[in-house]
């Protein structure tokens, strides 16, 4: 079976290879697909599972209309887990927004999780600097309302950037059913996920119990852009080493291969 009831949804989900689970969270609008490029390295050890979040691409809503909360995305996970991988923890990665969900299902599930890997959570409300970014995403919304999606899309990463970084991003060639269902996902990412993922407060003491069982990671392409900068202070909170990943935010995209070699030798230290 390759689709999961859950409240509210519809989840499509996919499993390659054979081996201890490790399950896939993506972040942003790409949702599964964002993986293909990686998964076909990482079966030679796990069994890896993706899917789509609810209310993207093949991940259907029961109601169109319904909010967004990190607890429910991460209580889809669960559930997730609980159907591929029953009685026995598994490792879990998320990236931007999915590295959000990982660790809500750290601190809420901590006996199905044995190591969960964090790549850049753009969490505001970890860095003393919250109010500056909580107007950030204000504007993101009234943008989309007023002006569009792309007028908003331009508004949100100049924010996630550092201060006066003007470098040209990373473009990678991706198919063009790849390329449709993301900007077909990103009205959704921008007006349900943005808004109520990047305002999301962890409970930072139960993560810090758990922290044996987390690596917090950054882009080693991002330091001083947002997401990076909830990771580090994270990390610097809790008193762990930042890992590094080849690339910047969108470094299992732009370096499918390294990002994959490295994700592998973290799972296994």
């Amino acid at each position: 079976m390759t689709t999961l009831r859950v409240n509210g949804a519809t989840l499509h989900y996919d499993v390659h290879g054979d081996g201890p689970l490790l399950l896939l969270i993506p972040g942003g609008s790409g949702g599964a697909a964002s993986f293909d490029d990686l998964v076909g390295d990482l079966t030679t050890d796990y069994r890896v599972a993706t899917y789509d979040p609810r209310g993207m691409s093949r991940s259907t809503l029961d109601d169109p209309a319904a909010e967004q909360s990190v607890a429910e995305h991460a209580d889809d996970a669960a559930r997730l887990l609980d159907r591929l991988s029953p009685g026995e923890p598994a490792r879990v990665f998320g990236s931007s927004s999915g590295a959000i969900v990982a660790l809500h299902l750290l601190t809420t599930r901590p006996e199905r999780v044995e190591r969960v890997i964090a790549h850049e959570p753009p969490m505001v409300e970890v860095l003393p600097d919250a109010a500056e970014h909580r107007a950030l995403i204000t504007r993101v919304r009234d943008t989309f309302e007023t002006e569009g999606l792309m007028p908003a899309m331009a508004v949100f990463a100049a924010g996630l950037r550092k201060p006066g970084d003007t470098t040209a991003q990373p473009r990678v060639e991706l198919p063009p059913a790849r390329v449709e269902q993301t900007m077909a996902n990103l009205p959704f990412f921008v007006g349900r996920i943005v808004p109520s993922f990047m305002t999301y407060r962890p409970d930072i003491d139960r993560l810090r119990e758990l922290s044996d069982r987390l690596v917090l990671a950054g882009g080693q392409d991002s330091p001083g852009e947002l997401p990076y900068r909830s990771a580090a202070h994270l990390a610097e909170n809790f008193g762990t080493e930042l890992t590094h990943f080849p690339g910047g935010h969108t470094g299992l995209t732009t370096h499918p291969a390294e990002f994959a070699a490295q994700l592998r030798k973290t799972l296994q230290a």
